[in-house]
């Protein structure tokens, strides 16, 4: 009886499948025990699920996806249920309430307001470590064409900073990082929004 106790319970979680790195998260998600990794595309696969990834890519080009796809409404039940919600780099942008340009139709699921492209283009990519006192140090963070956030509300708890902006936070059932975790073998990150969800 007390092994079945220490099992953890499988948790089924989504990654958005609209435009960016959806397998990079899916074979993140796939090494990490008590989870089923699926990619969804429509809000009736949103139902089913106890998380949800919206991983980086182009921000508005997700954003018009969701819209073609009626996923929004789907996607903000999802966090009013108390269902783990990540956002990664253009995943953090559509969670977000604003940016300084209004070309994305944001969700509005965590209270920040976000710089797109905040750390510059692709050539401005960089790679660095962070520490993170709810989840660890050290941890890898890869940065490509990441925004960051401007301004968090009283709410959001910002966990990770770089040079002086905040790269990493939650609120709640909602996390977001400006980084890709999903692209290195640390997996402490995924293992964290799990346990949310």
């Amino acid at each position: 009886m007390a092994q079945l106790s220490k099992q953890k319970a499988l948790k089924k979680i989504g990654v958005l499948n609209l435009q960016g790195a959806v397998s990079e998260h899916l074979n993140a998600l796939t090494n990490i025990d008590n989870v089923q990794a699926i990619a969804v595309k429509d809000a009736v696969q949103l139902a089913d699920l106890d998380g949800l990834v919206i991983p980086g890519g182009e921000s508005t080009a997700i954003s018009r996806l969701i819209n073609q796809n009626n996923l929004a409404t789907a996607i903000k039940q999802m966090a009013h249920q108390g269902k783990g919600i990540l956002g990664t780099c253009a995943g953090l942008v559509l969670c977000g309430c604003s940016t300084s340009q209004n070309e994305v139709e944001q969700l509005k699921l965590i209270d920040i307001c976000v710089e797109r492209n905040g750390f510059g283009r692709q050539i401005n990519s960089f790679e660095t470590s962070l520490d993170i006192a709810t989840i660890g140090k050290h941890i890898p963070a890869i940065f490509i064409r990441a925004p960051y956030i401007a301004k968090a509300g009283d709410q959001v708890k910002q966990l990770a900073f770089v040079n002086g902006h905040c790269v990493m936070a939650q609120q709640d059932n909602i996390l977001v990082c400006s980084f890709h975790s999903e692209l290195s073998d640390d997996n402490r990150i995924i293992n964290y929004f799990v346990d949310l969800c």
